[in-house]
C-alpha cells in the first residue's frame, strides 16, 4: 500500500468510526463494528490504529476538529472582535440533530474510563477556551470589551454554554434553542460589558 493510498484509506476509516460512534456510543463501539461498516478486514483497522481506544480516541478527535475548523476559521478572518465574539456563539449554538454535541457529550463521558481520549478530549476543549479568550482579549485591548480577566471569562462563558447545549441535546423540550442563545448572550454580555442586545 501507498503512502498516499494509506492516508486516504485511514480518512475513510475515521470518517466511517465517527458515524459508528453516533449510532453506537464510543463505549458500545468496536473495532469489528467499524471494519464491518467499512467493509474493510479488522487486521486493516489495527494496522492504522494498534488499539480499540486510539482508534476511539484518533476518531474523536478527527470529529472534533470539523468543529474546530470552523472556529479558526473565525479567528483567521479580519473581523473586528465583536463580531468574531458573536459567530463563535453561533457555532457553539447546537443547531439540527446536535451530531457534533452527542459526540462531544459522549467524549466527555467516556474520558472518565479511557486515558486516552480523554487527553484527546482536554486538548480539544482547552483549545476552544483558549480560542474564546484570545478574542475577548482583543476586544478588551481595542476598547470593544470591559473585563479584567479574559482567560476567567471565556471559562465562566464556556461553562454556561456547555451545561445548557448538554441538556438542550440530552433533554428533549427542556429548554429551546432560543432559551439557550438569549441566555448564553446575557451570560457573555454581562461578562463583557455589554448589551445583550449587541450579541444578536
Amino acid at each position: 500500500m501507498t503512502r498516499r493510498a494509506a492516508e486516504i484509506r485511514l480518512d475513510a476509516l475515521l470518517r466511517t468510526a465517527c458515524d459508528v460512534i453516533v449510532a453506537r456510543g464510543l463505549a458500545n463501539t468496536r473495532t469489528a463494528d467499524v471494519a464491518q461498516a467499512a467493509g474493510v478486514s479488522q487486521a486493516l483497522v489495527f494496522y492504522h490504529f494498534a488499539t480499540k481506544d486510539r482508534m476511539l480516541a484518533e476518531a474523536f478527535a478527527y470529529a472534533v476538529e470539523q468543529d474546530l475548523a470552523r472556529l479558526d476559521a473565525v479567528l483567521r478572518s479580519a473581523a473586528p472582535p465583536l463580531t468574531k465574539l458573536r459567530r463563535l456563539v453561533k457555532l457553539y449554538t447546537p443547531a439540527g440533530r446536535p451530531t457534533s454535541w452527542s459526540l462531544w457529550i459522549d467524549g466527555w463521558s467516556e474520558s472518565l474510563r479511557t486515558p486516552e481520549l480523554e487527553k484527546v478530549s482536554r486538548r480539544l476543549d482547552l483549545r476552544w477556551r483558549q480560542d474564546l479568550a484570545t478574542v475577548i482579549a482583543a476586544g478588551v485591548a481595542d476598547g470593544t470589551f470591559e473585563c479584567a480577566d479574559p482567560d476567567g471569562a471565556a471559562w465562566r462563558i464556556n461553562a454556561v454554554m456547555d451545561g445548557l447545549a448538554v441538556q438542550l441535546a440530552v433533554h428533549d423540550r427542556v429548554i429551546s434553542r432560543r432559551q439557550f442563545s438569549d441566555w448564553v448572550r446575557l451570560v457573555t454580555a454581562r461578562e463583557l460589558g455589554l448589551d445583550p442586545a449587541q450579541l444578536d
